[in-house]
């Protein structure tokens, strides 16, 4: 057991990692140590940032809390808190359930963890980080929340309403960060494209991208998690017209029947969808989507999973994933329907439509054999050095893979490459030019 030295355990997704860095920091500047996700914690203080999204993450989040518990029960650490989604949504039945957890702190009080321990007052607009990320790349968290209230989702029940971030803030925290050596941005929010509406009732995901894409050094900017109903497509124009604004967008769609789309209160139909992609790909020629899809969720027939099949055949997207719905206590689904697909039904739809995008991803990714693409590096793993193009975010998306016996390449620098071989997802590639 080290004096001092915090261990924090972030679970779920790159928004948790966010509270997470903050977080660190904080103890940073009280005199702590802080370690990230460490395979073997030996602080004397370890926190779980937990995941309450969906079923999985919950049983991975109350598992790893219950690991640390034996731990402490083991004398190998002094101190155990828990924040996150996962308490934020159950802090009375985590508090009756696991009583060995010092303090429970939820999705937005976690820094009162640094006023318990350390008598230390944090203002909530505190936004300096300890990046756990490679130091060329941070994600960039603009809001929280999210007003839109899908039939299936939690998230709302969490987090609550959409909270957009101050434009000057963020675009001083991306100074901030370029100052450290940050070059690439992930943008992230729960809803990525209702930016700025909670303030005046006007998108400004456009004017703030645009402003980011202006800041010096800012070398890559990359969308997630937008919305097709409402779509800001203004956005489009500066997603073409600058240059460092990656062609990409995440943009989750669930589903395209009708029938599904109107269970799902996604607020969309099939027709505007398809009008939608179509848009998007007329005004963004080159732009990689990547969508995420759900089977399985009530009442759908193997007519709507026909339907989405064709969907997936037709928009071809260069990135896609997907899950079984799982019933989420509190929701819509949960209170008005049947979850009636079969656990079987789920998963064989969920095979097929991946076997499905593992084949257009594969046509994909072989068509750009042979051409020169800029590639970022991210790291080194035995024969390859590991980096991605601009279609590509990390730990989610295709990599590119470089033999490392050809030249010593640094992490964190740019690249020209020739594109050599293709995989299913995975690139391989040959440097033509010196490092940009």
């Amino acid at each position: 057991m080290i004096k001092n030295q915090v261990d924090i355990i972030t679970m779920g997704c790159s928004k948790n990692l966010v509270d997470s860095e903050i977080l660190m920091k904080l103890f940073e500047e009280n005199g702590y140590h802080c370690v990230h996700d460490s395979r073997n914690p030996r602080g004397e203080i370890v926190v779980v940032n937990t995941c309450g999204f969906i079923a999985d993450a919950k049983e991975e989040s109350i598992n790893t809390i219950l690991e640390m518990i034996q731990r402490k029960k083991e004398g190998k650490l002094k101190k155990l808190f828990v924040m996150g989604c996962l308490s934020q949504r159950y802090p009375k039945e985590l508090q009756q359930e696991l009583p060995e957890v010092d303090k429970l702190y939820g999705k937005f009080n976690y820094r009162e963890l640094i006023a318990d321990l350390c008598h230390e007052r944090v203002a909530d607009n505190t936004y300096q980080r300890h990046l756990t990320t490679p130091h060329h790349y941070a994600y960039l968290k603009i809001s929280e929340g999210c007003d839109r209230h899908c039939a299936y989702c939690a998230i709302p029940i969490i987090t609550g309403k959409h909270v957009s971030r101050q434009q000057e803030e963020i675009l001083q925290e991306v100074r901030e960060l370029v100052a450290k050596g940050v070059k690439e941005f992930q943008v992230i929010a729960q809803e990525l494209t209702f930016y700025g509406l909670d303030i005046d009732g006007k998108h400004h995901i456009a004017e703030l991208i645009s402003a980011m894409a202006d800041i010096p050094g800012v070398k890559w900017i990359r969308l997630h998690y937008a919305y097709p109903t409402r779509f800001p497509v203004e956005l489009l124009d500066v997603i073409r017209e600058k240059d460092n604004v990656c062609k990409y967008l995440d943009i989750a769609l669930q589903h395209i029947s009708d029938h599904m789309l109107d269970a799902m209160k996604r607020q969309v139909t099939k027709d505007e969808t398809i009008r939608l992609i179509q848009l998007i790909r007329e005004r963004v020629p080159g732009i990689h989507l990547r969508t995420t899809l759900m089977v399985g969720f009530p009442g759908e027939t193997e007519e709507d999973f026909n339907e989405l099949m064709e969907f997936v055949r037709w928009a071809r997207f260069e990135c896609m994933g997907a899950f079984a719905y799982s019933e989420e206590e509190g929701t819509y689904s949960a209170e008005h329907y049947t979850d009636d697909v079969p656990e079987e039904v789920k998963q064989e739809r969920l095979s097929k439509l991946m076997a499905l995008q593992q084949e257009i991803s594969a046509e994909i990714q072989s068509a750009k054999v042979g051409t020169t693409m800029r590639v970022i590096i991210d790291r080194k793993e035995g024969d390859y050095y590991i980096g991605r193009t601009e279609f590509s975010s990390p730990e989610v998306d295709p990599e590119v893979l470089i033999p490392a016996a050809e030249r010593t390449l640094r992490i964190g620098t740019f690249y020209d490459t020739t594109i050599t071989g293709a995989e299913e997802f995975d690139l391989y590639a040959s440097v033509n030019t010196d490092k940009r």
